[in-house]
């Protein structure tokens, strides 16, 4: 197969899909992997499609390189977030031990949580922590970690060793972006490495995400949706996403 021909196809099929893995364009075309990314290369260049962790995405999908301020992202969407928030923290039961992770809209699951819970708690977010220090029947556990102002999030190998040492019931995660193909993704590679950490031990796992995060790709891979219980956001996802987590065994939480 000429070398326009196998690229050609690479274009239907991130069209068909909107996003394609380097090892499903390896197969389908039969060719190796280095192959299919230097094509990937040559097509990112001409704006045709854009590289993400592990394959590739239609350039109508969202792939923003930086994350909005924080206090930006916490003036939006904030009646979604609440709703998200207040689903998630439904889901908790005394006794229990639940990771709050980072962002805008963990930290609003931290908020909704009844006053009087009697919980452990685990986070890598000082906000997190600082939201429930002045509840009397939480155990707080805060992780080390470097420290990202704004979200006041931490992490590195620290942090990573402190969730892999924890079982919790329950690990509500933020993301960047969620997608069928490329599952849940973040801006920030220490952080979705932390994020690996949650959900490897977690007897569940609810990714939190308001629409305006479905379909969109951002730089790092955390998990493939078939890796988490379900996600929580505040309307009907698209089909292809629905779609994962249906043939998963997961849920999808309309808040």
């Amino acid at each position: 197969m000429l070398a326009a021909e196998r690229r050609a196809r690479i274009l239907d099929e991130v069209r068909g899909t909107r996003i394609v893995s380097t090892e499903a364009l390896s197969r389908s075309l039969a060719v190796s992997g280095e192959t299919i990314r230097r094509d990937l290369v040559g097509l990112e260049k001409q704006g045709l499609l854009a590289r993400v962790h592990g394959g590739a995405a239609a350039p109508s999908i969202g792939t923003a390189e930086e994350e909005a301020s924080f206090a930006e992202r916490a003036s939006s969407s904030r009646e979604a977030k609440d709703r998200i928030g207040r689903a998630a923290a439904s889901r908790v039961r005394p006794g229990q031990t639940v990771v709050i992770d980072v962002g805008t809209t963990a930290l609003a699951v931290a908020r909704a949580l009844p006053m009087d819970l009697r919980a452990t708690v685990a986070t890598c977010s000082l906000l997190v922590a600082a939201e429930l220090a002045d509840r009397p029947n939480l155990e707080i556990l805060v992780s080390g970690g470097r420290l990202r102002s704004g979200d006041m999030a931490l992490s590195n190998s620290l942090a990573q060793a402190f969730f892999a040492d924890l079982h919790p019931d329950l690990a509500f995660l933020g993301s960047g972006g969620v997608a069928a193909g490329a599952g849940l993704t973040d801006y920030h590679l220490d952080e979705a490495m932390v994020r690996r950490s949650m959900v490897k031990n977690a007897a569940a796992s609810f990714i939190l995400a308001d629409s305006s995060k479905l379909g969109r790709v951002v730089k790092h891979r955390v998990v493939d949706l078939s890796q988490v219980t379900g996600l929580i956001t505040e309307q009907e996802p698209p089909a292809d996403i629905r779609s994962a987590f249906d043939a998963a065994g997961g849920q999808v939480v309309l808040a």
